[in-house]
């Protein structure tokens, strides 16, 4: 839709498709989510993740408010702010700051070290986190002030949930980067079993640098 005078074009309109919350919002507000509700939104991030990391794209701050919902339990991430390319004449372990991620989200590795080698399994631990939301608060302050000890098993943390839902989330939680599965990977997982199909989970070309070159082109008011 363009002015019909050159002269009067003053404002750059962008449209999107209307998302009317957030999956922040859906966890706080709803406690009557089912089993099928978490087994769609995790199929559906990780169907999302598999498209972006097969483009070689990190997203790197994935939290329940980048993560717009509709009133349909449809999910879309956003806020590529903080993403970056791993283009293919870099090394498989990237270098890249470790101030990423809202902390409560943040990837083992990242934490506490002066630089980090750090690779997409940073972003299947944030969906883990997600996943096992803990979403009261008193529970939180519990937890940061509890003594070092031995971690309690899913089972009994999660008593009423799935046993296929916390063997996935194990998968999604483990400490070792290596340990972690690809969103690929993850979708195979027995827990999405009657949801997930290979035909809709779509991949990405890894993008190339010739990608970016509009960075380093200067454009004019009449080029927009």
């Amino acid at each position: 839709m363009l002015s019909p005078s050159r002269r009067d074009f003053k404002d750059i309109y962008v449209i999107f498709e209307l998302m009317e919350s957030d999956l922040h919002q859906v966890i706080k507000a709803n406690d009557d989510l089912t089993r099928e509700h978490h087994q769609f939104f995790l199929y559906q991030l990780l169907r999302a993740l598999k498209y972006i990391h097969t483009a070689n794209v990190y997203h790197r701050d994935l939290k329940p408010k980048n993560i717009l919902a509709n009133a349909n339990c449809k999910l879309k991430i956003c806020d590529f702010g903080l993403a970056r390319v791993a283009f293919n004449d870099t090394p498989m372990t990237i270098f890249w700051t470790d101030y990423v991620a809202t902390r409560w989200y943040r990837a083992p590795e990242l934490c506490g070290s002066f630089f980090s080698k750090y690779t997409p399994a940073i972003d299947i631990w944030s969906i883990g986190c997600i996943f096992a939301e803990v979403c009261n608060e008193k529970a939180r302050r519990y937890l940061t002030s509890m003594r070092k000890k031995q971690p309690i098993p899913f089972e009994q943390k999660f008593p009423n949930a799935d046993p296929l839902a916390l063997h996935l989330l194990q998968r999604l939680l483990a400490f070792d980067p290596k340990d972690r599965p690809t969103a690929e990977e993850a979708l195979a997982d027995p827990y999405f079993k009657g949801l997930a199909r290979v035909e809709r989970e779509p991949s990405c070309q890894p993008i190339t640098k010739m990608e970016f070159e509009f960075e380093r082109r200067r454009v004019t008011k009449d080029d927009i």
